[in-house]
């Protein structure tokens, strides 16, 4: 039995590379177009954001890309136009970050979560639970780069004649099926922050192929273009000319639409290159107990985008009842970090959307089943190093099979997880 790093072993991995873990991926072209905002002072324009604007939508395979500040406003943006208003209801998913769900309260409108599956991804068999009369749209999150099971989630839209706005946040670029994320429901919105596959300083981006929910979503944030010559269809809107309709600016920063139009040249590439890496790391560890990977088959036409966030499933049972805790803790040991118990908290537990909201939400026990799921983050590979991904991959190996050595001291049962965006631990 070879003794673990946590207990005075020596760890697999001493000190992280960190070019391979560098991301974005910034060179000369990107320097340069960023150099030219600044010097040429063109950051509150619209002229570079107009274009990137156009070439994300053709990229996508849409009609219509509008940039936003960053992804909590594109989405909110989102919900104004396929026009949520006060008095309606919108189904999310529960463990997804705040800014699928919160901006909704801004129109006086109530979510009502939903469970996940063992993927953390939307459970489209919960769906048609949390329907009442007051529903009128679906927020589908593709959470932690996997996509959601679209086929059912779109059949039941249609059968109950519900809008589905897409937070593809985690996964531009990714596949279902063959077909992009993004371009199934009525609108899709993200986030390109400087964390995310698709990363470009503080962003965010609208699409659909509706001109009058492009026209919207424009009159929502983009006060200098909500006037006469970009408003062909929405006549309702016409007599709110200059400010916008939710009394916020949420144009994009130029130097981020700068830097976006050369990311956007590469990401496919730099995307195939992590999914390569991310499927090698797992082929490793492949039949080991206590985890499970989250990942697709790519045979389906299905993929992973960027592998945002890389997530595993954990079953402590497989291991002796290890809390995922204490396993997270003694792989750090190993491999120098690079391994959190749990994800984003489940949002029907906050006291925002519990006391805080204008429609509460209500005390739901079925949502206990999305808490219990257990996972845990494993590293981001953004190159295909096959040497340093099976010294990490060796790291998970030693602690599963060297696991009861853990047994004694774990009194960390409950799985942790994080409010992200602030780093705070909770539970």
């Amino acid at each position: 039995m070879e003794k673990l790093a946590l207990l005075g072993g020596t760890p697999i991995i001493k000190e992280t590379p960190k070019e391979l873990f560098r991301w974005p991926i910034i060179g000369k072209e990107d320097e340069e177009v960023a150099l030219d905002v600044i010097r040429n002072n063109r950051y509150s324009g619209t002229d570079i954001s107009e274009k990137f604007g156009e070439e994300f939508a053709a990229w996508q395979g849409v009609k219509y890309g509008l940039p936003f500040c960053n992804g909590t406003m594109s989405l909110a943006a989102a919900m104004f136009a396929i026009g949520l208003k006060e008095g309606d209801e919108m189904i999310c998913t529960t463990k997804t970050y705040w800014a699928s769900a919160a901006p909704a309260n801004t129109f006086g409108v109530k979510t009502v979560f939903c469970n996940i599956d063992n993927n953390l991804s939307m459970d489209p068999t919960d769906i048609e639970r949390c329907i009442t009369p007051k529903t009128k749209a679906i927020m589908v999150v593709h959470y932690v780069a996997y996509p959601c099971d679209m086929d059912p989630i779109m059949e039941i839209a249609k059968k109950h004649n519900l809008k589905v706005i897409e937070d593809v946040s985690h996964a531009q670029g990714g596949l279902y099926k063959g077909k992009k994320l993004g371009t199934f429901g009525d609108v899709a919105a993200m986030s390109m922050m400087s964390g995310k596959s698709f990363a470009a300083g503080e962003l965010g981006m609208f699409i659909t192929n509706e001109r009058k929910y492009y026209e919207r979503a424009l009159a929502y944030g983009h006060h200098e273009r909500f006037d006469e010559k970009h408003i062909q269809e929405c006549d309702d809107l016409r007599h709110y000319y200059y400010i916008t309709m939710g009394a916020v600016k949420g144009r994009a920063n130029q130097l981020c639409t700068a830097l976006a139009r050369v990311q956007l040249k590469y990401y496919d590439e730099r995307c195939a290159e992590i999914r390569r890496a991310m499927n090698y790391f797992w082929d490793l560890l492949e039949g080991l107990p206590g985890i499970r990977p989250i990942r697709v088959d790519e045979s389906t036409g299905s993929n992973m985008a960027g592998w945002y966030c890389p997530h595993g499933l954990y079953v402590a049972e497989e291991l002796h009842g290890l809390s995922v805790n204490r396993f997270c803790e003694a792989v750090r040991a190993e491999i120098d970090g690079q391994c959190g118990p749990g994800g984003n908290e489940c949002l029907h537990t906050h006291k925002f959307f519990t006391e805080f909201a204008v429609n509460k939400t209500d005390e739901d026990p079925t949502l206990q089943k999305s808490v219990d799921i257990e996972c845990f983050s494993i590293p981001w590979f953004i190159h295909c190093d096959k040497e340093w991904i099976e010294r990490y991959a060796s790291g998970f190996r030693k602690v599963i099979e060297n696991h009861e050595q853990l047994l004694e001291d774990d009194e960390k049962k409950k799985q942790q997880g994080r409010w992200i965006g602030t780093g705070s631990k909770v539970r």
